[in-house]
């Protein structure tokens, strides 16, 4: 997969890494980033040698500050040009990654970025993170997710608050709504975020899909749906 253009993708000591690499343009989501995507994002599924992936980004300055308007909101028209932007469903892919994703989050994480890291399992954000939904101020509304996946993680007031008034927010007020697990400084986000998913890959791994699996799912079943699901998997490891 060296052949890629805007992501890096590597693979060492069974965990997969998955780096976001427009840095110059602060690693705006395009289309080419969005095919690149779709392609590392189902060899990751697929490698028996990957039990963790790792989300990361390219640059001082940002994870991702959102969709390149160049391409999304110029010719052709708005409505069709983020028709273009789905036609291969990343976001739906990132949620039926059956490997635990941990987020790497520096800098500017807005738009189509914070859409990205609210489809990972885990978020670790460096001090310097600055979290926003800036679409409002466009005159359109998230597309990719946020406006369901941003309440699933926080209350609704601050869901609807970042959604309605576009106000960007620090690290340590994502922290606090859990919006990230935790918060680290900027020097130390990589090794925070590895020393986690070493943790994970020493695992089972059929015990670690089945555990995201009861959670994910279990999250939209009434809990005497989700303990069914629950004993389901449980019972599958026993053998």
């Amino acid at each position: 997969m060296s052949d890629f253009e805007v992501i890096i993708y590597e693979k060492k000591d069974n965990k997969g890494y998955i780096t976001l690499n427009r840095p110059k343009a602060l690693n705006a989501y395009n289309i080419k980033m969005r095919d690149e995507l779709f392609e590392a994002l189902n060899a990751v599924n697929d490698d028996p040698e990957v039990a963790v992936v790792i989300l990361k980004a390219a640059g001082e300055k940002a994870f991702c500050a959102g969709a390149d308007l160049s391409e999304f909101l110029t010719a052709p028209p708005p409505v069709a040009a983020r028709q273009v932007r789905f036609e291969r469903d990343v976001w739906g892919l990132f949620l039926q990654i059956k490997k635990p994703i941990i987020a790497a989050l520096h800098g500017y994480v807005l738009g189509s970025g914070i859409e990205m890291a609210m489809c990972c399992d885990i978020r670790v954000a460096s001090d310097d993170a600055k979290f926003g939904v800036p679409e409002m101020g466009l005159g359109i509304i998230p597309a990719a997710g946020g406006s369901q996946t941003i309440p699933r993680l926080v209350r609704r007031g601050y869901a609807l608050e970042m959604l309605l008034s576009g106000r960007w927010i620090t690290a340590a007020e994502a922290k606090k709504i859990k919006m990230v697990n935790r918060v680290v400084p900027r020097a130390e986000l990589l090794p925070a975020v590895e020393k986690i998913a070493d943790v994970i890959r020493n695992h089972d791994r059929t015990a670690l899909t089945c555990a995201k699996q009861a959670v994910v799912e279990g999250l939209d079943l009434p809990l005497s749906q989700g303990l069914e699901l629950e004993a389901r998997l449980a019972n599958l490891l026993r053998y």
